[in-house]
Order: C-alpha cells, then sequence, then structure tokens
C-alpha cells in the first residue's frame, strides 16, 4: 500500500514537472493554493517581457533565436575583448560643441554625467601621432623630410590658385570628402577634442532624464524620420495622452512607406533601445559609503520594454535592437576585405598588441562570414535611379542631422556614448552604400575611393560591441526574471 502511494505521488509530481499546471483540487489546504496562484500570476507576468520575443523579423530573413545564439556564443566573447585593446578604448571627441538647434541646458550637475578626459601622457604613442586618417605603421612613420616635400608640392599647387579660387578648392575638397559620410565628424585637430577612455567612462545609468532629454529623442523621431506631425509616435512623453490609442495609426502609417524610409525609422528605434537597456543592465542599485553599486534593474527593464506596461510596444522596440543588429552586422561583413590588407595594422606603436587586436578582429570577420541569415541592402534605393539617388541623399541627410542632435545632450557621459553610437551606426552604413569603391581596393596600397578614418573604425567596432552586449545582456535579464518567481 505504501508502494502505491508513493508510487501515484511520484507519478504526480512528475506531471507537475512536465506540464507545469496541477488541478486545484489536488490542492487540501486552500492557503497553499493561493500561494500556487499568485506564483503562477507572477511567472506569467515576469515572462511576459519575452513571451512575444520570438520568430522572423519584418524586413529581413532571419529569425531572434539564430541571432541570440550566434551573438552569444560567438560574437560577444570576441568583441569584449577586441574593445579592450589600446587600440579601441581611446576614442577622441569633442563634447564641447554647442547644440546648434536651441539654446544650451547647460552642462549636467550630476556627478555621474562626468566624463574625464585621459591625459596625453596615456594615450599610445601611435594613437596621438597626429595622423588622424590614419592607422597604419607606415604612414605614421613618414619621414621629416618627405612631410617636408609633401608641404613644397602642396604650397608650389598653392601658389597657382588665386584666393578665391583656394576657397572654392577648399570647398569642393571639404564636400568631396563629405558625400558619403552619414555623421557631422569632430575635428579631432579642434582644442576642445580630447581622447577619453572608453573603459574609465563606462555607459550606464547617470540620472539624466525628464523634459531635456526627451527633447533630444523627440526632436530625432518627430523631425529626421519622415513623419508628418498628423501621425502620433506610442507613449511620447511630450504629446497628449491618445486613451485607448495602441499606436496602431502610428504602424499603419509606418507599414505603408517604402522600404528605406522604414529601415530608418527602425535603426533609430533600434539604437534608442539598445541604450536603454545598458542603462538598465547598468543601473545605480546602491550609494552606500561613498562607493557605488551599478547593476541590473528588473523593474525598470520592465518599466522599458513589458508590452503591459508599454501597450506592446516594448516588443517592437526589442525586436528593432536585432534588426540594428543585423545591420551593422552585414556592414562587417561588407568591410572585411578592407581590414584583411596586410599593411592594416590597426597601430599605436606596441607591435605584439596590434598584432593580437588584428587578429582578433579577423576572428570577428571571420565569425560574420559564417552567418547564414545576412540583411540584403541591396533590396534599398533599387527603384529608378534618380528617384533612388535623392532618396538616398535624404536618407544620408536626416541621419547626419542626427548626428548633430547628439550635441544637445545635456549629460556629458550621455552625450559621448550617444555620439559614438551614433557615429558607428553612420560609419556602418557608410559602408554598406560603398560597395563598389570596397569591391575594387587596392591590395597593397590605400584606396584613395574608399577609407575610414580611426575614428570611424573606433566608433563602428564599439557601436557594433554595444548592440552585442544588448542583446547578452537580454539573456541575463530573462534569467533574473525568471529567478525571481
Amino acid at each position: 500500500m505504501l508502494k502505491a502511494t508513493l508510487r501515484t505521488s511520484g507519478l504526480l509530481l512528475l506531471l507537475w514537472l512536465i506540464f507545469g499546471d496541477l488541478d486545484s483540487g489536488l490542492f487540501h489546504n486552500s492557503r497553499a493554493q493561493e500561494e500556487y496562484s499568485a506564483a503562477r500570476n507572477t511567472d506569467s507576468q515576469e515572462q511576459s517581457c519575452f513571451c512575444h520575443l520570438t520568430g522572423v523579423l519584418d524586413d529581413c530573413f532571419c529569425d531572434i533565436e539564430s541571432i541570440d545564439v550566434f551573438n552569444n556564443f560567438k560574437i560577444y566573447p570576441l568583441i569584449r575583448q577586441l574593445i579592450e585593446r589600446d587600440f579601441f578604448r581611446y576614442y577622441k571627441v569633442n563634447l564641447k560643441r554647442p547644440c546648434p538647434f536651441w539654446p544650451d541646458d547647460g552642462q549636467c550637475a550630476i556627478k555621474d554625467c562626468h566624463v574625464e578626459p585621459c591625459p596625453e601622457s596615456k594615450i599610445p604613442v601611435g594613437i596621438k601621432s597626429g595622423n588622424y586618417n590614419k592607422y597604419s605603421k607606415a604612414v605614421n612613420t613618414m619621414t621629416e623630410m618627405e612631410a617636408c616635400e609633401q608641404a613644397h608640392e602642396l604650397g608650389a599647387i598653392n601658389s597657382t590658385l588665386s584666393n578665391q579660387s583656394k576657397e572654392a578648392f577648399e570647398d569642393w575638397a571639404r564636400h568631396d570628402d563629405a558625400q558619403d559620410n552619414f555623421c557631422e565628424l569632430d575635428d579631432e585637430t579642434s582644442p576642445d577634442a580630447d581622447y577619453v577612455d572608453l573603459l574609465l567612462n563606462p555607459e550606464r545609468y547617470t540620472g539624466y532624464k525628464g523634459p531635456s532629454a526627451w527633447r533630444v529623442w523627440n526632436s530625432i523621431y518627430e523631425e529626421n524620420c519622415f513623419k508628418p506631425r498628423s501621425v502620433y509616435r506610442p507613449l511620447n512623453p511630450l504629446t497628449p495622452s491618445r486613451g485607448d490609442d495602441d499606436g496602431e495609426g502610428f504602424y499603419n502609417w509606418l507599414e505603408g512607406l517604402c522600404l528605406e524610409k522604414r529601415v530608418f525609422y527602425r535603426l533609430i528605434s533600434g539604437l534608442h533601445t539598445s541604450i536603454n537597456i545598458h542603462l538598465c543592465a547598468q543601473h545605480l542599485l546602491d550609494e552606500g559609503w561613498g562607493k557605488a553599486l551599478w547593476g541590473p534593474n528588473v523593474q525598470e527593464f520592465r518599466r522599458r520594454f513589458d508590452p503591459a506596461e508599454t501597450k506592446e510596444e516594448g516588443t517592437r522596440r526589442l525586436k528593432n535592437l536585432y534588426f540594428l543588429f543585423l545591420i551593422e552586422l552585414r556592414a562587417l561583413f561588407k568591410v572585411a576585405p578592407y581590414f584583411e590588407r596586410t599593411f592594416i595594422n590597426l597601430y599605436t606603436g606596441n607591435t605584439q598588441e596590434d598584432s593580437i587586436t588584428k587578429d582578433l578582429l579577423l576572428q570577428i570577420f571571420n565569425e560574420t562570414k559564417g552567418f547564414p541569415m545576412h540583411f540584403d541592402e541591396k533590396s534599398m534605393f533599387a527603384g529608378h535611379k534618380l528617384e533612388a539617388k535623392r532618396l538616398k541623399e535624404e536618407f544620408r541627410l536626416h541621419f547626419k542631422n542626427i548626428s548633430r542632435i547628439m550635441d544637445c545632450v545635456g549629460c556629458s557621459k550621455c552625450r559621448l556614448w550617444g555620439k559614438l553610437q551614433t557615429q558607428g551606426l553612420g560609419t556602418a552604413l557608410k559602408i554598406l552604400f560603398s560597395e563598389m569603391e570596397i569591391k575594387n581596393l587596392p591590395e597593397h596600397s590605400p584606396s584613395k575611393g574608399f577609407q575610414l578614418t580611426r575614428q570611424e573604425i573606433v566608433a563602428l567596432l564599439n557601436a557594433f560591441g554595444r548592440l552585442s552586449t544588448s542583446i547578452k545582456e537580454l539573456h541575463n535579464f530573462s534569467t533574473l526574471i525568471k529567478e525571481h518567481r
């Protein structure tokens, strides 16, 4: 009899483990039943952040689960190592440029908004050598005689031009350099530009929020994402509440756009989502005894992304993060031949360091080649030539404007990481739309048709590293939410 009872109990336990649900009649204690029901409801609520985050993404043929596995097990471990190398940890940026669109709110007084510039003595000699567009050993070891001869030749050319012609020539040269840029680049020679050690100034929650922060994102979405003012963006804190409107009108409008404009919105939304995940993952948890404790804040994550909290908007935001990851992953795949040339050394002046950095970068490129579901950028700007050219230029100028808006961010640390990630995405777009120039690269010498500055390279890989980290953090949040049951 006892054995039969044990067998029956074991069977019930096994069924409960497999199916996760027992009939309420099996609970003889009403309190136990109430506790069980409450636990089930809590579990259901906590899992809602991720229950719809699955399947194939819109506008491409790739599923979220494949990206998770590829990123978390292959890309993330490599990109994390890469961005800690000297070449990628030092980023030169001007955080003092005035906002070009509205009067500055003044610098944020919150201590966590502060960015500590890196002393010149700490910068590797190969990085601070002054060749701002160069990153190989050869161009950093130009002799004084060669530099003098080059300057003399340029002087000879200048002497044959009138002042008016010189100005016209310089304007033309600047336009030629900028016509494929998707970002407003900082002038690295400016006295206001400083090197920043990204590892010592990590992206995390600073307390910068409210109307000042909302105005930045509102300007980006409302004025630069091809949206008419008659269409209301869901959960916009600067517009009146729409009652029960769940964003259906907005998404009907979005689906009616051409692919290019729809992609533009999804890229910006994905960038915004990634930044929000970083702030949730590195949130100020405790300031006890002068030493701050930073870590994941599950409640903040749910407030921003739980479908119940965001009227289903959270799931759309997270999917746009994956979409942006695919875009930047595709850019790395396309630009690999540029870096695979032997004379590209990612030069810092330390031969051993440079060799390790180059090997890590090539490993990442090899992994991108093994990913089977890349975004196909050829589907964009593929219509009538003149219309496609006009649309591409409109796309470029809108994004360039967004890069200028980053100078309106009041928090210095937020501005630093906003500028870096925007420039990284802008560099990815520049790569995707320079396919022919990359295909025609000379094997053993620099190309005049396609070049990347060191600033662009550092931004590109760090921005991709931020996206990779965001996807990894989603896995961490999922684990934490399960543990909270």
